[in-house]
């Protein structure tokens, strides 16, 4: 089984972004995804994002990894 998580595009670096999830930084890999641009929502797992989701399904699985204690703190 997979997980992968929503984060937010904060900048883009040729085919890598810098996302964001609850104020944690990690870049990852844009090689999977097309039309990424910054302030997008994509899931991302082992460093790929895998595909663009909206903001409000993106909100929506986080709450979800929120109400499980799978995430520290609240997701917004």
């Amino acid at each position: 089984m997979c997980l992968a998580i929503p984060a937010e595009v904060i900048s883009i670096e040729g085919d890598n972004a810098q996302v964001s999830l609850g104020g944690v930084k990690k870049t990852v890999s844009l090689a999977l995804v097309d039309d990424v641009a910054v302030g997008d929502y994509v899931l991302i797992h082992v460093g790929y994002a895998l595909n663009k989701i909206s903001p409000e399904e993106a909100q929506k699985t986080l709450d979800l990894f929120a109400e499980a204690g799978l995430l520290g703190g609240e997701a917004s």
